[in-house]
C-alpha cells in the first residue's frame, strides 16, 4: 500500500509543478543560494499560501530580510493586514536571541495551529557565533555553538515529522578558494553549504539557487523521491515563474 505524501503549495503555480504538488508537510526543506539569488523570495511567497488560507504561519527572520511590502506585492493591498497577522515574526540579531526564539516557537507550537515554520538565515547567526569562538581560541565555545545548532536541527526535524508540519529554512553557500593558476587548468571551485553535512542531514529536501550571466536557477539536489533536477525562473511581484530557455 503507497501512502500519499501529504504536501503544501510553494505559492507559485510554477514552482508547485515543478516539485510535484508543492513543499512535502512531514520534512525540512532547505533553499541554499549565494545572496540575491531569491531564498527569502521563496520562503516568502510558501508564508503568505499558507496565510492567505487561514494557517498560521511562525516566520524567524535573522537576516531582515521579511518585508511587508514585499508581502503586499505578494498578496494585494486588500488583502496584506489579513496575511500579516497570521504570520508570527521573530527577529533574533545574535545566537543567543535565535536559541531562545526556538524555545518561543515551541512555545507558540503549543497554543497556536501552525501550518508552516520557516527560518531565513537558518546559519546566518550560528556562523558569526562560530567565527567570534573561534577567533578568540574558545574551544569548548565552539563545540556549545555546534552542539546547540544541531539542537535546533533536531527540533525542526521532530516538528516536521511528528506534528506534521512543514519547514522550511534558508541557508548560504561558499566557494573553495582556488588559485589563480588553478583555475587557469580549468580547476573549478567547489559550491558548499554554511553547516555542511549537519544542514544536508537534517534537510530531506535542499533547493540550490543559483545565479548565472544575470538568470537564476533552481537545482533539486536532494529529495527522497525524485532525481535531481533544474528549472529557470525569474521574480515578479506576484511570484516566482519559470522562464522558458536558461
Amino acid at each position: 500500500m503507497t501512502t500519499k505524501v501529504e504536501r503544501i503549495s510553494a505559492g507559485s503555480y510554477d514552482l508547485n509543478k515543478w516539485l510535484f504538488g508543492g513543499y512535502e508537510r512531514d520534512i525540512i526543506t532547505m533553499i541554499a543560494g549565494p545572496p540575491g539569488s531569491g531564498k527569502t523570495n521563496f520562503v516568502l511567497l510558501a508564508a503568505c499560501s499558507q496565510a492567505r488560507h487561514g494557517s498560521k504561519v511562525i516566520f524567524i527572520d535573522s537576516e531582515g530580510g521579511f518585508s511587508s511590502e514585499r508581502v503586499k506585492q505578494i498578496v494585494g493591498a486588500e488583502k496584506v493586514d489579513e496575511i500579516l497577522g497570521n504570520i508570527f515574526l521573530l527577529k533574533p540579531t545574535n545566537f543567543e536571541e535565535q536559541k531562545k526564539d526556538f524555545e518561543k516557537l515551541l512555545k507558540l507550537l503549543k497554543d497556536e495551529q501552525v501550518g508552516l515554520v520557516v527560518v531565513d538565515g537558518m546559519a546566518m547567526l550560528y556562523r558569526l557565533e562560530l567565527a567570534d569562538a573561534s577567533k578568540s581560541g574558545e574551544d569548548e565555545k565552539v563545540k556549545e555553538v555546534n552542539r546547540e545548532v544541531a539542537r535546533q536541527m533536531k527540533a525542526l526535524a521532530e516538528i516536521a515529522r511528528k506534528k506534521n508540519i512543514p519547514v522550511l529554512i534558508t541557508n548560504q553557500v561558499y566557494q573553495d578558494f582556488v588559485s589563480f593558476e588553478d583555475l587557469q587548468k580549468g580547476v573549478e571551485r567547489t559550491t558548499n553549504i554554511v553547516g555542511g553535512d549537519l544542514m544536508k542531514y537534517w534537510s530531506k529536501c535542499i533547493i540550490e539557487l543559483k545565479m548565472e550571466k544575470g538568470k537564476r536557477k533552481a537545482v533539486l539536489l536532494k529529495h527522497r523521491s525524485f532525481p535531481e533536477k533544474e528549472m529557470a525562473f525569474e521574480i515578479k511581484d506576484k511570484g516566482i515563474f519559470k522562464r522558458g530557455i536558461f
